[in-house]
C-alpha cells in the first residue's frame, strides 16, 4: 500500500514504505550508499557517519551497514547527495527510472535499491515489486535448490542401499567365517583345556612325588646327622680312652696294676691295723695252749661283758673309716634334702662339703661327694675343699648311677662306705661290696 502526503503530483519523495525493506534490496542499497560514501567530503557527510569517512568501502559496508541505511532514510540532504553519486555511477538506470520504464533486463534487485535511493514516481511500486520478484526467485532457486538437494539424497539413499547391502553381505561373511573360526577356537580351547587339567594332574603327581622325596630325604639328612653325632661322640669317647692309656702308659702303669697295688695297700695297711687293733704280741702259741682248760688266775670268755653298738650310732661310722683305706662316698642332695631341705641347693652344698672336709681331715679317709647334675640350671662355678672330691653327673645320667660306677671302679676288698638313704642306691652298691649307711647317721658324725 502506497501512502501520500503534502508534495506534489509526480513526486515521489512523499511516498513510503508499508513494510520492512526487503533484505536482498536493503544490501544493495547499503553497498550504493558505501560506493558514494567515499565521493563526499566529512563536511557532506551526517554526523554520525563521519566516524568511517575513513573506511575502506567493504569494511565501511559491513560496520556502517546500519547506520548508512537510517541516514539515508532520516536525511533527505544524504540521500539527495548519494542519489547524484548513483547518477553519476549508473546514468542508464537512473534515465530509465526518472522516465518510469527501468530496463527489463536488468536486476530487480538493482533496480529497487536504485529506485529506493532516487525516489522517482511509483518507487515504492518498484521496491515491492523487486522484493516479491526477489521473494519468488528465492523461491525458485529454493525450490530448485531442494529439488537438487532431494535428487542428491535420493542418489545418497541409492548408494547408501547399495552400500548397505553390500556391506551387508559381507558382513554376512564375515559373520559366518567368524562363527567358523569361533567353533575352531572353542574346540581348540577344549583341547588347551584338557591338556591343561592334564597337566595340572601331572603336576599335582609331580608335587606330591616330590614331597615324598624331600620328606625322605630330609629323614635321611636326619638320620645321618644323628649317625654323624654318634660317630662323633663315639670318637670323642675313644680319643678320649685313647688319651688315657697314653698317659697310663706315660706314667709308666695301668689301671689294673693301680688298682692291684691299692688292694695290695689295703690288705697290707689291715693286716698292720688288725695287728694294732688286736695288740697281737709275737707268735708264742703252743699246740698245748690250745686247749681248753681253766688256768688258775684267769679270767673265762663268760667274764667278759657283751659290747654291741646301735646301727643308727654314728661310732658305726667312725670305725667303718677307721678301716685302711677307706672310701667314704656321699649322694650329696639326699644328704642336704634330708638335713636341711629349706636352704638353696648351693648353701646346701657349700654346708655339706665343709663338714665333709673337717671329718676327712679327721679321719685320714677318701671322701667322694656326687650331685646330681639334672639339678643345675647353669655350670657350678665350685672350688671343692680341701680332701674332698666333688662330682656331678653328665647330662642323661643319675647320681644314683655314678655312684653305682664309682662302687664297681674300686677293687674288690677295699672298704667303701655309701652314705645314702635312697633303698635302691642302698640295695645296689650292697651288691656290689660296698656298706650302706643312712644319711641321718651322717648327719649325726657331721654335727
Amino acid at each position: 500500500m502506497v501512502e501520500t502526503t503534502g508534495g506534489g503530483p509526480g513526486d515521489g519523495t512523499a511516498e513510503v514504505l508499508d513494510r520492512p525493506l526487503p533484505d536482498g534490496v536493503r544490501r544493495r542499497v547499503v553497498q550504493i550508499v558505501s560506493d558514494g560514501f567515499g565521493g563526499l567530503t566529512v563536511g557532506e557527510l551526517p554526523a554520525q557517519l563521519r566516524q568511517y569517512a575513513r573506511f575502506a568501502p567493504n569494511r565501511r559496508a559491513k560496520f556502517a551497514g546500519n547506520a548508512m541505511a537510517a541516514a539515508l532514510e532520516t536525511d533527505p540532504l544524504f540521500r539527495q547527495r548519494i542519489g547524484e553519486k548513483l547518477r553519476e555511477a549508473q546514468p542508464e538506470l537512473a534515465g530509465a527510472l526518472d522516465s518510469g520504464s527501468p530496463p527489463p533486463a536488468a536486476d530487480p534487485l538493482d533496480v529497487a535499491a536504485a529506485a529506493y535511493v532516487l525516489r522517482p514516481v511509483d518507487w515504492v511500486k518498484l521496491v515491492t515489486a523487486a522484493g516479491e520478484e526477489a521473494q519468488r526467485a528465492d523461491a525458485e532457486r529454493a525450490g530448485e535448490e531442494s529439488r537438487a538437494e532431494l535428487e542428491r539424497l535420493r542418489e545418497d539413499l541409492d548408494r547408501a542401499r547399495e552400500l548397505t547391502r553390500s556391506e551387508t553381505e559381507r558382513l554376512r561373511a564375515e559373520l559366518d567365517a567368524a562363527k567358523k573360526e569361533a567353533e575352531s577356537l572353542h574346540r581348540k580351547l577344549r583341547a588347551a583345556v584338557s591338556d591343561v587339567r592334564r597337566g595340572e594332574a601331572a603336576l599335582r603327581k609331580m608335587q606330591g612325588e616330590l614331597e615324598t622325596v624331600r620328606a625322605e630325604g630330609q629323614s635321611q639328612v636326619s638320620a645321618a646327622e644323628s649317625e654323624s653325632r654318634r660317630l662323633k661322640a663315639r670318637l670323642g669317647e675313644v680319643e678320649a680312652a685313647l688319651e688315657a692309656s697314653r698317659r697310663a702308659a706315660r706314667e709308666g702303669r695301668s689301671v689294673e696294676d693301680m688298682r692291684v697295688r691299692l688292694l695290695l695297700d689295703t690288705v697290707l695297711d689291715a693286716a698292720q691295723g688288725l695287728r694294732r687293733e688286736l695288740a697281737l704280741p709275737p707268735v708264742s702259741v703252743r699246740p698245748a695252749e690250745t686247749v681248753d682248760a681253766v688256768e688258775p688266775g684267769r679270767m673265762t670268755p663268760k667274764d667278759i661283758a657283751a659290747r654291741a653298738l646301735s646301727e643308727h650310732d654314728p661310732a658305726i661310722l667312725d670305725q667303718l673309716l677307721a678301716l685302711p683305706q677307706a672310701h667314704l662316698v656321699v649322694d650329696g642332695y639326699n644328704v642336704t634334702k634330708t638335713g636341711y631341705p629349706q636352704m638353696p641347693l648351693e648353701k646346701q652344698r657349700l654346708r655339706l662339703l665343709g663338714q665333709l672336709s673337717q671329718l676327712a681331715a679327721a679321719t685320714g679317709a677318701e671322701v667322694t661327694c656326687v650331685f646330681d647334675g639334672a639339678e643345675l640350671a647353669a655350670p657350678v662355678l665350685l672350688a671343692p675343699p680341701r680332701g674332698v672330691r666333688v662330682l656331678f653327673s653328665k647330662p642323661g645320667v643319675t647320681a644314683d648311677e655314678l655312684i653305682r660306677q664309682l662302687v664297681r671302679a674300686e677293687p674288690p676288698g677295699r672298704p667303701v662306705i655309701v652314705a645314702s638313704t635312697d633303698r635302691e642306691v642302698a640295695d645296689g652298691v650292697a651288691k656290689a661290696g660296698a656298706r650302706p649307711v643312712a644319711s641321718a647317721m651322717l648327719l649325726k658324725r657331721l654335727s
